[in-house]
């Protein structure tokens, strides 16, 4: 059994690793920290979780959870955060997942291009793995600090793959148009995220900068050997959760869908997160 820590146990993403989490045979949830000064127990926090994982919250310490034979730790802490306590874990040798987006981008200079700030942790961002299995496996498996990929990205990348892999379509032509369910902004309350703002509602946001662009490219760029650019825009949409992405790219020749179907089969034959469907997806799938 191996047991686990999360920090950052309030938000959204936090109650959804939990989920996945008790439904683990080999895990046992040894503690959940918060921010909040009050240390609240998980089921005021999350009542979904009421009789299901009696935990209260507690101040994050990297001495105290590796003193009580924790092994990994999930964050859930927002970018800035996360690169700020982390050190303290990996020099104790606990193995680390970071679900904020502080370890993904491999180059420190594209990180404070894109998020307004210098990054905090060279040492170990040099040593992070990107967190998405059909394309990082074999160094997930080993890795000691996991940077789990953003929520856009992981569609773009999975969508693209086997064919920027192939070299099937130009690098600097690709266009990906996605829509997200409102929980894609967190549980922070938010103007734009506001029931009667977006309720009945479509709107773009972030066109041309948004953060996860440059997430996208180096690792399509990894998978093709070749500098990639996408032209990406997001959208949100009146649904809870759920991504739908739309993607355009321009083919080197001509592809039937037989064609295709059979490439993105092959390549995600050994994909257990991955399904290739012929009929055209719903977020309801």
């Amino acid at each position: 059994m191996t047991k686990i820590a999360i920090l950052g146990g309030s938000g959204y993403t936090a109650l959804e690793l939990i989920k996945i989490l008790l439904r683990h045979p080999h895990v046992e949830i040894a503690a959940v920290t918060s921010r909040q000064s009050d240390t609240p127990h998980l089921a005021e926090l999350h009542p979904s979780l009421t009789g299901r994982l009696a935990l209260r919250c507690e101040p994050f310490d990297a001495e105290r959870l590796a003193g009580r034979g924790v092994q990994c730790v999930f964050s859930c802490l927002p970018h800035g955060a996360s690169m700020a306590v982390l050190p303290a874990l990996l020099q104790r040798g606990l193995r680390v997942i970071d679900l904020s987006a502080d370890y993904r981008l491999r180059d420190p200079n594209v990180y404070a291009q894109w998020y307004g700030e210098s990054h905090a942790d060279l040492t170990h961002l040099a040593q992070a793995v990107y967190g998405l299995p059909e394309v990082y496996g074999d160094a997930i498996a080993t890795a000691r600090l996991v940077a789990n990929p953003g929520c856009y990205p992981q569609t773009g990348i999975l969508g693209l793959a086997p064919l920027v892999a192939e070299h099937c379509i130009e690098p600097r032509r690709i266009i990906i148009d996605s829509k997200s369910g409102v929980s894609g902004a967190g549980r922070t309350p938010k103007l734009a995220t506001h029931f009667p703002e977006c309720n009945e509602s479509v709107s773009a946001y972030q066109v041309g900068k948004h953060r996860h662009t440059p997430e996208i490219e180096q690792v399509l760029t990894d998978l093709t050997g070749e500098p990639i650019q996408v032209l990406f825009t997001p959208h949100l949409v009146p649904m809870d959760r759920g991504i739908f992405s739309t993607i355009y790219a321009a083919p080197r020749r001509p592809f039937s869908e037989h064609e295709l179907l059979e490439m993105y089969r092959s390549y995600y034959v050994h994909a257990p997160f991955v399904r290739v469907v012929e009929h055209l997806p719903a977020t309801k799938d």
